[in-house]
């Protein structure tokens, strides 16, 4: 009988290689990005600590303009978010300081303006905002001639769009902005720009829209209200009445009081020209609502 050989003479069996584990692997693939904010948040340290908030008033004229005004769009259009920061603030220095330099190419200024505003970056669109409010200052109503009036359309609809968002961040600037705007240019023309966004389909950016309306007629005399249409506010009024959001239905009521006064500044029975001219003017629904506001 053969005997068994001790178990250290045995052959030692050869192991299977051991698949690596995929934890790591997913792990690292679903790491979030850190260095690109959500454009609702505040500015956070880690991603945006080389960008400073310049208010309007710390800002400085450029050393030399007339060389850096060559770089400006380059710069603007630069794939280096941290660089197209820095072009907005030398953008923002030439409106308010070299204004006649950057008439050139403001339209195109303006259209990388509204594109910063839509970058998920906090510092970028925050940048972007405060350009937009000095531009308004410096360029006031030039903005609305016909080689920037496109330019303005975009810029406007964002501004409406950022002042629309749920968080103070981006709402509060672009608030800023808007007002910026209703206070460096001529109300009527600005008013006509305006009008067709109390239509929009997002009840925010209506409320919005309203809101400047509003501020734009409380700027204009009776006059100017009648130049644009008496009718045409008291109806964009009375369809902001039935708005959903308080502050398009707070609008609404502060536009009435003004055509209010403006129709009847040389009237002696203001009340019953009041209502003659709604009901004239309104479906029957519309024309009571307004006639009882006033009363």
């Amino acid at each position: 009988m053969a005997l068994r050989p001790p178990d250290d003479d045995l052959p030692i069996p050869s192991e299977r290689p051991k698949k690596q584990a995929k934890i790591a692997v997913t792990a690292e693939k679903q790491q979030p990005d850190y260095g690109v904010n959500d454009e609702n948040k505040p500015p956070q340290a880690t991603a945006d600590a080389s960008v400073d908030y310049i208010p309007s008033e710390n800002l400085k004229p450029i050393a030399d303009p007339e060389a850096e005004v060559r770089g400006l769009i380059e710069g603007l259009e630069s794939k280096d978010w941290v660089k197209v920061c820095e072009s907005l603030n030398d953008a923002r220095r030439f409106a308010l300081y070299h204004s006649i330099l950057l008439l050139p190419i403001l339209d195109r200024v303006m259209l990388v303006t509204a594109k910063a505003m839509k970058n998920p970056r906090s510092a970028l669109c925050k940048t972007s905002i405060m350009t937009s409010s000095d531009i308004f200052t410096a360029f006031s109503d030039k903005l609305l001639e016909p080689s920037t009036s496109d330019a303005f359309d975009r810029l406007l609809l964002q501004l409406l769009l950022k002042a629309s968002q749920d968080k103070k961040f981006v709402c509060e600037e672009a608030d800023n902005a808007v007002k910026a705007m209703v206070e460096s240019m001529t109300p009527l023309p600005l008013l006509r720009k305006l009008k067709t966004y109390v239509s929009h389909s997002n009840l925010r950016i209506r409320a919005k829209a309203a809101i400047s309306i509003s501020r734009c007629v409380s700027k204009l005399e009776p006059e100017g209200m009648k130049e644009f249409g008496l009718v045409s506010l008291t109806k964009t009024a009375a369809e902001l009445l039935n708005d959903r959001l308080p502050e398009a239905r707070e609008a609404a009521r502060a536009i009435v009081a003004s055509a209010y006064e403006a129709l009847t500044e040389n009237e002696e029975e203001k009340q019953q020209e009041w209502q003659s001219f709604c009901q004239s003017n309104l479906p029957a629904i519309h024309a009571q609502a307004m006639i009882k506001l006033v009363s």
